[in-house]
């Protein structure tokens, strides 16, 4: 089989690379390898350190690859995009460093969309200038990543951005070249949209290039949705659970896969709140036997 199975920091609770609560990455890479993972990913830039050669010595010390890298910024805030700009060429910088070949697009929450997380019909749009404007920065970094350091990017939906639900994947996929711009496809940000992960991938597999494997609790989900819950507070409730645990058909996902020829990563990420969920060697190690029962080695 060639895919192979990463994990990132997001599953020790790292989304902010200076946040207090952060592990150590120290201990990221040190319990990663523990769980049993070849690979891992960036983290957001600056969580590791950015001198190749002190993150190279660690990664070398416990057998890990780097996968990727994530842009979670305001791709949607136009006097952020300095900051976009930033986080763009720091994470192309790093994965190059050292030989990894994913960076990942991800437009962050949104105070406009915050609550509507899941709730399509009910989601604030944007005008047409303001989605002109918004895919634009995305082609951009999109194309700074491809050209000007030879990575493969990835877009990938986020519940509480203003690339959450379907529909508006897929009009950015219309809209930016297939050569410039593949699909980091989420499993359980799918699923918190409201949509079907497996209908999906049957349509877009071609352009996938890269997948984060989350699994989302239903009855969870129907009450965060109910009660407009703040993305965060959802994942201090469990909204991602354990793989196998929630909703998501991994089994057919990897059918899927298979019948595609996949080739390459697919990174488990299950997003928690480290005072809330403290074990995410424990998470990390059921996640990783789960993958293996169902044939993912």
């Amino acid at each position: 089989m060639t895919i192979k199975i990463g994990n990132a920091p997001c599953s020790w609770g790292v989304e902010f690379a200076n946040h207090p609560r952060n592990p150590s990455w120290q201990t990221v890479l040190k319990e990663c390898a523990e769980a049993g993972y070849k690979g891992i990913e960036l983290g957001p830039v600056g969580f590791m350190p950015e001198d190749p050669a002190q993150l190279g010595d660690a990664l070398a010390e416990h057998e890990l690859e780097l996968i990727a890298g994530v842009v979670f910024r305001a791709f949607h805030d136009v006097e952020k995009w300095d900051d976009v700009l930033d986080g763009t060429h720091r994470t192309c910088k790093a994965l190059q460093a050292h030989g990894a070949e994913h960076i990942v697009l991800i437009d962050s929450i949104s105070p406009r969309r915050a609550s509507t997380a899941g709730r399509a019909t009910e989601a604030e749009q944007m005008d047409q200038a303001e989605w002109a404007a918004f895919r634009n920065r995305l082609a951009t970094c999109a194309r700074i990543g491809t050209e000007e350091y030879g990575l493969t990017v990835g877009i990938h939906a986020h519940a509480g951005g203003f690339l959450d639900f379907e529909p508006e994947l897929e009009r950015l996929l219309d809209e930016v070249d297939e050569s410039m711009l593949k699909i980091c496809f989420d499993t359980g940000h799918h699923s918190y949209a409201g949509f079907d992960p497996v209908a999906f991938m049957k349509k877009y597999l071609d352009r996938i290039s890269y997948m984060h494997f989350k699994d989302i609790d239903p009855t969870v989900k129907a009450d965060v949705i109910k009660h407009q819950t703040d993305f965060y507070e959802a994942c201090g409730q469990g909204i991602f659970c354990k793989l196998g645990d929630g909703d998501v058909d991994f089994p057919a996902i990897r059918q899927l896969l298979l019948d595609g020829k996949f080739k390459g990563w697919c990174t488990v990420e299950q997003d928690c709140d480290p005072l809330l969920n403290p074990d995410p060697l424990g998470d990390s190690r059921k996640n990783r036997t789960y993958l293996q029962s169902i044939g993912f080695n």
